[in-house]
């Protein structure tokens, strides 16, 4: 065994704190190790270079780097040292940068002590490593696209391009999600509508994309390169083969209910499309308001007027299985109910609606036509009152994070609002304005001189004093209370993960962060991976994001698909669990702790054993920490590894309690 130590400076971010040359001279006596020396940037090509000139050298067989975190470069270094003819399982990274220079900046001595420490650890692993090699899959060339929103549809449209299927879900009857809401898009006030259309139409006709709406994920199993996944089919009541899209049915359905995609601002039957660009042009029946149960037929007025015949009572919900070689999770995001938000009278007063509220009553296909008119009376507003970080920015309500689009779509919605009331008045309260983005600083600044007056504070209170609601604030700029009187406040309310993201999260076995928004690998360096191999992600799913960076993400998340496709096997990491038969009573206390279901209890020969499904395990060590046998080990992080890690990390420690007691007993 030659073992080779590099140590590195990370410039100041180490070699400040920690005595690297102090380090270099102590690791160097220890044994087995053949060449220790310290750089200034081993993450550097001629750092790398350095590694890989000394293991052709001296012949080093295993090799160490102690430098940052192994999540930034533990790939870089790995595969250095594989292009050096070194397996890569044979090297150990160290990082003494987060927890050693950067905890310990104020005492850069138990700084230096500390990182020794750390490599003698990972010295008295590595001598106990084998060399693994990793693991090929077959790898189905088809992917699922969770979300039909403009990440779902940008995503399957770059996928579909390039020649591979995809299956694409959607849970509400058609595609659009948020984005086919929206009347214009900032900054240069598009049409929403003119731009998503076209895309919409494009993946129902495109002959690589299978497309299921009203329909949900309800079972993922496998792994990378081999998900199989269960579908189901919410029953329409409609067959969609047969359905025209024509229209009569509605002008003969009795049933009135609130439109959820007018915000429940407008009307629609108890059979529907959402909008009139919905895609597929299909109609529902919502049988929790149709006069009709499962049990009871009595309206078939549809029924009778539907020329194709596509109406169809007694349809049940459908179970179809799929088989793919990724996923991409695009589930998009929802705002902050108004019941979060009673300070500032919402649910309380009519005249108090959120930003998409808004966006509904100024669009073309809104309820009103285009024309702004207030909920409580229809009058149009003469004067509007927009306030943001409603619910977001708020650590006291669990919210610390910037919603990001607010401040943008706001300054939009005040800008629409002059065009539309030009004699109208319009207050901006807000704390700080957030435009970063092309051209985005420059919009901003356009509202700000178009008459819309910008007030920098937060609102205390909302209430309504007869026909008019009263808004009280600060601004702190001049250090005033602030008293309004307007006709319509709208508040841009938090945007929070969709319905469904946490459960959806554990089917997929993969994290959520603090909020419940899905989380990467890594913010800077694997933006769309999640930790689950196989399976990425697209959009506001992640976090808020706007329309441009939406689109930018989901086409990086479809090249890593594709990266993945252009492949015939997909390659999984060797580090997963093994059994050793003759120990293993097969009592099964592993496969019960299994998270991914990888183990079974086997009979060979009168006797029971766990046997591990190498593709499937993912190397989490469940199995491993309960088995009482010590009959299950995972590669790379055996127990004789672990065990020789966790000495010599208390080696220190036992010397200092050994002098204790000896000086207690002087």
């Amino acid at each position: 065994m030659r073992i080779g130590v590099f140590v590195c400076h990370c410039g100041r971010n180490i070699a400040g704190i920690v005595d690297v040359k102090t380090v270099v001279d102590e690791i160097a006596k220890l044994k087995d190790v053949v060449f220790c020396t310290d750089y200034i940037y081993l993450c550097s090509e001629p750092g790398q270079k350095t590694i890989q000139e000394k293991i052709k050298e001296l012949n080093l067989t295993h090799i160490i780097v102690a430098a940052c975190s192994p999540s930034l470069h533990g790939i870089t270094f790995s595969r250095a040292v594989e292009a050096a003819g070194v397996n890569p399982y044979l090297f150990e990274m160290v990082n003494i940068r987060e927890q050693c220079s950067w905890v310990h900046s104020h005492n850069p001595e138990l700084a230096t002590k500390k990182a020794i420490s750390l490599i003698k650890a990972s010295l008295a692993k590595l001598r106990y490593s084998q060399p693994l090699t990793p693991i090929k899959v077959p790898l189905i060339q088809k992917v699922l696209v969770i979300g039909g929103g403009i990440a779902g549809i940008r995503v399957a449209l770059d996928i579909a391009q390039a020649g591979f299927e995809v299956c694409l879900v959607e849970k509400s009857p058609s595609l659009g999600g948020r984005m086919a809401q929206l009347s214009e898009t900032f900054p240069t006030l598009d049409c929403s509508s003119c731009i998503l259309t076209p895309l919409m139409v494009e993946v129902a006709r495109h002959k690589k994309i299978h497309l299921f709406t009203y329909a949900e994920v309800k079972k993922v199993e496998g792994i990378i390169g081999n998900f199989k996944v269960t579908i189901e089919k919410k029953p329409r009541y409609v067959i969609p083969e047969k359905c025209t899209g024509c229209g009569d049915c509605v002008d003969v359905c009795p049933v009135v209910v609130p439109n959820e995609f007018d915000q429940g601002l407008g009307a629609r039957k108890a059979i529907y499309v959402p909008f009139p660009q919905a895609v597929p042009l299909v109609y529902t029946i919502d049988f929790e308001n149709c006069l009709n149960t499962e049990k009871l037929i009595i309206c078939e007025q549809c029924f009778k007027i539907c020329g194709p015949k596509a109406i169809d009572f007694l349809m049940r919900p459908e179970e179809i299985q799929i088989e793919v070689g990724a996923i991409v999770v695009a589930t998009g995001y929802e705002l902050l109910p108004l019941e979060a938000l009673k300070e500032y009278g919402a649910g309380e007063y009519e005249d108090v609606i959120t930003s998409l509220d808004f966006e509904r009553l100024i669009s073309a296909s809104g309820p009103t036509g285009g024309i702004l008119r207030r909920p409580s009376d229809g009058r149009i507003p003469k004067s509007v009152v927009f306030i943001q970080c409603a619910g977001s920015r708020s650590p006291e309500q669990g919210r610390p994070y910037c919603s990001k689009i607010c401040c943008m779509y706001t300054a939009k919605h005040a800008l629409i609002y002059k065009h539309l009331v030009p004699d109208g008045e319009v207050y901006v309260f807000y704390i700080d304005i957030r435009a970063a983005g092309k051209r985005y600083e420059e919009f901003v600044q356009r509202v700000m001189g178009d008459g819309v007056l910008y007030l920098r504070g937060k609102v205390s209170k909302v209430f309504r004093h007869n026909e008019k609601m009263v808004v009280l604030g600060v601004d702190t700029l001049s250090g005033k209370t602030v008293e309004v009187e307007t006709d319509l406040v709208v508040l841009a309310p938090a945007i929070i993960p969709s319905k469904g993201a946490q459960e959806l999260a554990k089917m997929l076995k993969i994290p959520v962060d603090e909020f419940g928004f899905f989380s990467e690998i890594h913010p800077k360096l694997r933006p769309v991976e999640t930790t689950s191999p196989g399976i990425y992600l697209a959009g506001a799913a992640q976090s808020p994001k706007d329309i441009s960076e939406t689109v930018a993400q989901a086409s990086a998340a479809a090249s890593k698909v594709l990266s993945l496709l252009s492949q015939k096997e997909a390659t999984l990491e060797p580090i997963v669990a093994y059994v050793d038969k003759e120990i293993c009573k097969g009592c099964g206390l592993c496969r019960r702790v299994c998270p991914f279901k990888a183990i079974t209890i086997v009979r060979e020969d009168k006797k029971r054993y766990a046997k591990v499904e190498p593709a499937i395990c993912q190397g989490c060590g469940c199995c491993m920490a309960i088995c009482e046998e010590n009959a299950i080990n995972v590669a790379g992080f055996t127990y004789q590894q672990l065990s020789a890690q966790v000495r010599a990390l208390l080696e220190d420690k036992y010397e200092v309690s050994k002098k204790t007691a000896e000086f207690r007993k002087i």
